[in-house]
């Protein structure tokens, strides 16, 4: 399921990431961050007292002139009023209301999310003098911080917990969860009208988790397959920088529920910057996934085409184990291989192999030779299992695990990848002490 969505927006040089990093490191806070987008963006997922959430650092905004508070921070914030749950919009105590932030709080107040103002900078403990201006602002009251020391942090929290919506279930159904995901432009949006106009026996919309979504449901051959919505990528905006990061963050959460990710390449352009942040993140996620090379025809000549094929391991070599498939959503070539390369990739990454089987393959790949020694002491697999789905996890049984470096768990998960039908899923490999 999706987590609630909290946003943290305001001016430059107000405590954005700071307060954010306070967050993060408290004491009842357990917190994983994925890379960002640009510069000092992040996406975090967050817990607060057993509450978990996802957590955007907004910060790092550049702006094209002068002015504190300019158009690019104006179209963030109500970008990330669509689409949070809830709103932190962090101001500086000791500055005081700054040209700006009463347009900002205007445009809060129409949003449907839930808005907390937040004073940061407040050093004090006790001294709320500094917050009593903000009330012009119009947003209720204000909650006095210091992101820097921690004080008034916790009970923020605890009142933030308390209004977050409670997480929807996703329908009980044996669906494929599919996020067709890309930069914007790549396709998307025809490719998902294709799927839907010509592959489809039914079609019905429901309710998703995320905030005013419709997920579509859709049977072929006999599967049913859940296209987990994507639609906010597709909005369009004047301000390029923020387009680029709420996409991101859209496409994050889509494959937050997603079994499986489509990564849609917009071809004559190349695969971007862009593309490999959401693949990675795909990737740390534990999605299968299958590449498509969209508007393959209008790729330039023989050579073009042999080009673009030569930066797939290039730049998508960390998720080498993805199909690739060439495409043309607007034309209708070659779409029709896409659902069942979902399919075969959702059958890897559900999986299971037998103990005996994985035992027989160890026993061959003792049999090579093949191993890491050190000071006189050599590595010695004794056994194996599989502890885990989606994606598959195999725990490895060895005299001295420790031995085991990257080199070598990519000697072993390549064999496995020969041996077994694992194509498009991820597998995780872990290695303990033998008994």
């Amino acid at each position: 399921m999706s987590l609630p969505l909290i946003a943290v927006v305001g001016r430059p040089n107000v405590g954005k990431s700071t307060f954010v990093n306070r967050i993060m490191q408290g004491h009842d806070a357990i917190v994983h961050a994925s890379s960002g987008v640009t510069r000092d963006r992040s996406y975090h997922k967050a817990d607060w007292n057993g509450v978990e959430f996802m957590l955007i650092d907004t910060g790092g905004i550049e702006f094209a002139d002068d002015d504190a508070f300019g158009p690019s921070i104006r179209a963030q914030a109500v970008m990330a009023a669509e689409q949070a749950d809830i709103v932190i919009f962090l101001v500086d105590g000791k500055a005081g209301i700054a040209p700006g932030d009463e347009d900002v709080a205007k445009l809060l107040k129409r949003s449907k999310a839930t808005v907390f103002l937040v004073v940061n900078k407040a050093d004090t403990p006790g001294n709320d003098s500094a917050i009593h201006e903000f009330w012009r602002l119009g947003l209720g009251q204000p909650w006095s911080v210091s992101a820097l020391h921690g004080h008034g942090t916790g009970d923020l929290l605890d009142e933030i917990v308390s209004a977050l919506p409670e997480s929807e279930p996703e329908e009980d159904t044996d669906a494929i969860n599919v996020a067709i995901i890309g930069r914007p432009n790549a396709g998307k949006s025809s490719l998902f009208n294709r799927l839907l106009g010509v592959e489809r026996s039914i079609v019905s919309e429901v309710a998703g988790t995320t905030r005013d979504a419709l997920d579509t449901m859709l049977e072929h051959e006999g599967v049913t397959y859940r296209l987990v919505d994507t639609a906010g990528l597709r909005r369009k905006s004047q301000i390029d920088e923020s387009i680029e990061y709420y996409s991101f963050v859209r496409a994050m959460r889509a494959i937050d529920r997603a079994d499986v990710a489509v990564l849609v390449v917009d071809s004559p352009l190349g695969i971007t910057d862009q593309d490999q942040r959401v693949a990675r993140f795909a990737q740390e996620r534990g999605c299968a996934m299958v590449v498509v090379l969209n508007k393959w025809d209008i790729v330039p000549g023989p050579e073009g085409k042999i080009e673009v094929t030569a930066t797939v391991p290039e730049k998508l070599g960390f998720v080498g184990f993805a199909p690739v498939l060439r495409i043309s959503a607007l034309t209708g070539t070659a779409t029709h291989k896409i659902l069942p390369a979902v399919k075969q990739a959702y059958d890897a990454y559900t999986r299971t192999i037998t103990t005996s089987s994985l035992n027989k393959f160890l026993t061959d790949i003792r049999a090579t030779g093949h191993s890491i020694s050190r000071a006189g002491k050599m590595l010695r697999l004794n056994y194996m299992t599989q502890t885990g789905i989606k994606p598959p996890v195999f725990t490895f049984f060895a005299n001295h695990p420790h031995f085991v470096d990257d080199q070598f768990e990519r000697y072993l998960e390549n064999r496995m990848r020969e041996n077994f039908d694992l194509i498009g899923t991820p597998v995780r490999l872990r290695f303990r002490k033998k008994a």
